[in-house]
Parts: C-alpha cells; structure tokens; sequence
C-alpha cells in the first residue's frame, strides 16, 4: 500500500478566529492518526490572516504532544527566512521530546510576500545560499556534531530526517544530488510536476540518508457523500486561491456554488488549472482518482490536502480517502 499522510495550513475559516483553527489543527490531526495516516505536516506561511501555521515548529510541538504515534512535521520550513542552527535546535528539541516521530521538509521560497520576507529574511539573498544552508542544517543533526565547536543543543545526533520540498526543477536536482527524500507542490503548482520527478529519479545519487529515490506526491482531496456535495465543498479553496492571485488573500471563504458567475473566466481556468491534482467527488470517484494518480506518478507516498470551510466536513473528507486508500491496497 502506498502510505499517505496530511498536510494542514491550519486554515482560518471566515467567522471563525485563529483559535478556532489551531483547535481544528490538533483535532484533524487526532482523526488522522486514527485513520492510519503515516504523517501530519503543517506549513509556514505569514502575513495570512487564512493561516495560522507561520509559527510552524510551535504548531508541531503542539500536535505531537496531542497524539501519540503519528508522525509530525513541517511541509515545510522556509529555511532562507531562518539561521539554519536555530531550526536545528528547534527541531533537535521536537525529535528529543518526541523520539522518532519528527519530520523536516525544507522550502526554497520565503512562504509570503516580499514585504514580509523582508521583514523575516536574514538577508535577501538568503535563496541563493539554500543548498550550502540544507547541508549545514543536516550536520548540525549529525553524530559528528556532537563533538563540534558550534552544535545544536538539543539536536547534535538526532538525526532528523529531512526532505526536500518543490514546484520546480531546483528541488528535484538538489533533493537527488543530496540524496534526499522529495515533496512536489503538485497540490498547487503542477505544471513541473512530470519532469521534476523524472530528473529525481534518474538522477538520484544513494546517500547516508537514503539508498534510493523517495517521492511524495502532493494531492487535493474533497471527499463527500456524493459528488455535488464535495464539488460545493470544494469552492471554498478555488475562492481563497482567486483571492490570493488577485492580491487580496483573507481568511478561508464560505463555500459558493455560484463563485465562477461573478469571477473573471480567466482567472477560474488558472486556479482550476493549479488545483488539477484534485481529487473530488464521491467515495468512488474519488478512490477512482487516487487510483489514477498513483498509477501514473507511482510515488513513494502521497500526502493530500484540502482546506474545507467546516470543520467536520473537513475530517469526514480525510477519513473517506484514509478508506479509499486502504481498499486500494
């Protein structure tokens, strides 16, 4: 079976505060590890007043300590916004309270807009340092940290396990050249999707960390009772991505059937086109989807999304795929 997993920005619903979402956060991610999901991954994004995951590390604390088996992470970490020692100490200090069920996927982009990189960024050239940065944050994790003058404490031995997340050719040759596990953005930039993963795995290099490739596809997910439901369900995602190109992102919109009557067409055929790695619809549609998916991406793993307006409607759509998936198998 292909083992699948969460990936949560901890949304924002309209009418709802961020309490409320950091509330949802540990509660989905409690259904989560209930219904055999492999890992929970939560994303740092800031200036979002639609997400409350920008302080990524504290939100993983918070879901580890509130579960008990399920994997926990970031999907990811943007590391140009940080000193690679203090993410090194931050996650050391998760993988001590938490032995062996700590992840870290590191991002190239700084995970806002410029104004706010600005203010986040040690230095606006931060990107262009990223591997050096990748490959000083793994050591810091190492063994041979132990002994360092400079070591994460905690974190020296720990030995974090650390993938590479991207939406372009950049992350794949630098995942496969460092030998390291890959995320693609497919859940909303898929347009590198088949290339990025055929220059991974033709080029990927074994490494101490891993023997071979190791691919986790990215993949939308509105699961419902029928498929006109989860199509309604949906809108409140294809709403917040139209919001967010046309410069105005805000808190998670109710869902609107009716949206794409008052939406320039152009604008809805690029956010469809971003959101196409989507699986929608039925519990047979959408276990019809994943099927499709996996026969032609045949990832490693698969981490599904999908920010839904209410939150239990959100968990039933997590725990249909969870059932989906395991017919598959």
């Amino acid at each position: 079976m292909v083992p699948f997993s969460v990936l949560d920005l901890a949304p924002v619903p309209e009418g709802a505060t961020p309490a409320d979402a950091l509330s949802n956060t540990l509660d989905l991610a409690r259904h989560a590890e209930a219904c055999g999901y492999q890992r929970y991954w939560l994303a740092e994004h800031h200036n979002m007043s639609g997400i409350a995951s920008a302080a990524t590390s504290v939100l993983i604390g918070y879901v580890a300590g509130g579960t008990r088996s399920i994997r926990v992470g970031a999907g990811g970490v943007m590391l140009p916004n940080h000193a690679p020692l203090v993410i090194a100490e931050q996650f050391g200090t998760l993988a001590t309270l938490y032995p062996d069920r700590i992840d870290l996927g590191l991002g190239r982009a700084p995970g806002t807009d410029m104004a706010t990189a600005r203010a986040l960024r040690r230095n606006l050239e931060g990107a262009d340092h990223f591997p050096e940065n990748v490959v000083e944050l793994i050591h810091y994790f190492s063994d041979e940290a132990i002994d360092a003058h400079v070591r994460a404490v905690p974190g020296a031995g720990t030995h974090v396990p650390v993938w590479i997340l991207g939406s372009s050719l950049y992350g794949a040759q630098l995942a496969a050249h460092l030998g390291l596990p890959y995320a693609f953005a497919s859940h909303f930039a898929p347009a590198a999707l088949e290339e990025a993963l055929l220059v991974y795995r033709e080029t990927f290099r074994p490494s101490q960390h891993l023997g071979k490739p190791r691919f986790m596809l990215a993949v939308n997910v509105f699961a419902a009772e029928d498929d006109d439901t989860a199509h309604y369900l949906r809108t409140s995602m294809q709403q917040a991505f139209i919001n967010l190109r046309s410069g105005r992102p805000g808190l998670l919109p109710r869902p609107d059937a009716d949206f794409a009557k008052n939406t320039d067409p152009g604008l809805v055929a690029q956010v469809d086109h971003a959101l196409s790695v989507t699986a929608v619809g039925s519990p047979q549609t959408v276990k019809a989807k994943l099927a499709e998916f996996i026969a032609r991406y045949q990832p490693d793993e698969l981490i599904l999304t999908g920010q839904i307006h209410d939150h239990e409607a959100r968990k039933r759509s997590f725990g249909i795929a969870a059932k989906v998936l395991g017919e598959l198998a």
